[in-house]
């Protein structure tokens, strides 16, 4: 630990520079561009949760689907949570950054395998150039096993996020061999946000995330070769497919290139929870998917392997899913 306390995090970093540093500059080729930016009225679509269970419920599924096709993004609405546990929990996520550095260290690792862990960037450890962000990940499935790692600072922090926790899509999720995990992704004012990224354009490396954002834009989703910004809906989540779901699905739903910017003026708060495979179980494409007319277009694998490339390749790279990919030739 005595390593780490030698650290300084971006939360620390960013209040006393007036420009950002050389370490965070992305290559004029690989920084934010307005012009790639779709301006109009078009979003991600949104979801009612509140009729999944009555009479309405094949269109819900209808929509759902033709989403995971499409857009490989939705929102939704009337999910269950109430609002005061939302904002409960990005509020404790903000005052858990706004700790004393020497508090915050006590959960400071750079070791990916420890399943409770603060850290910087993404990999610090491999990476050329950082992202504008700190980050907490917890891991949260079984609960018990991991609640007690969690940090006991803000008091309040491990009772809201345990109830907060409640949204379930068990439709899209083997229930008996997965893993949940989350991060509290903390993204402090920027000098240059043209500059450098929170996160650049990636696809998540899981089966299936879901994301809470605060009020602050900094959400965008790769359409038809455009980025398209998804302003944040009060009291919403957003539902993003993740590369195993497409594997799964034989390349049906989409695992969509998506980036978050960063603000000059506010922070911003992002909470994605993330469902896993176990890191043992046995990836490929779905076997009622697959005929004569219609070919695998992925090799099986285990999600520990995929994982592995996915963490040693970093984020220099939009996605993995290419590594595993049927030889054509």
């Amino acid at each position: 630990m005595a390593a780490a306390t030698t650290k300084l995090l971006l939360s620390d970093l960013a209040s006393t520079v007036k420009s950002v540093p050389s370490n965070y500059i992305r290559p004029i080729s690989d920084r934010p561009n307005l012009t790639e930016v779709q301006i109009s009225d078009g979003s991600i679509p949104l979801v009612d949760l509140q009729v999944l269970n009555g009479p309405s419920r094949l269109d819900i599924i209808k929509q759902i689907g033709q989403a995971c096709q499409h857009d490989g993004f939705f929102q939704v609405k009337n999910h269950g949570i109430p609002e005061t546990i939302i904002n409960n929990m990005l509020t404790i996520a903000r005052a858990f950054f706004k700790l004393p550095e020497s508090e915050r260290l006590k959960s400071y690792s750079d070791d990916p395998s420890k399943s409770t862990r603060l850290s910087t960037s993404f990999n610090v450890n491999t990476e050329k150039i950082s992202n504008w962000r700190d980050y907490l990940r917890l891991h949260c499935y079984p609960l018990q096993d991991y609640m007690h790692e969690w940090p006991s600072n803000p008091p309040s922090f491990r009772y809201n996020y345990v109830r907060g926790l409640v949204l379930r899509l068990p439709e899209a999720i083997s229930e008996s061999k997965h893993g949940q995990h989350m991060a509290l992704n903390y993204c402090p004012p920027c000098p240059q946000p043209d500059l450098t990224y929170g996160l650049p354009g990636h696809t998540d490396p899981n089966l299936i995330t879901v994301l809470l954002q605060d009020d602050v834009p900094g959400l965008q989703v790769l359409r038809n070769g455009k980025w398209l910004p998804v302003s944040p809906i009060p009291n919403t989540f957003i539902v993003n497919i993740g590369d195993q779901m497409q594997v799964l699905s034989n390349d049906l739903y989409k695992s969509v290139l998506h980036r978050a910017l960063v603000n000059c003026d506010k922070e911003r708060i992002s909470i994605p929870r993330f469902y896993c495979p176990s890191p043992d179980a046995v990836i490929a494409p779905a076997k009622d998917l697959i005929d004569e007319r219609h070919l695998a277009f992925y090799k099986n694998f285990t999600y520990a392997e995929y994982y592995q490339k996915f963490w040693n390749r970093g984020l220099a790279a939009e996605g993995c899913l290419d590594l595993f990919e049927v030889s054509t030739a």
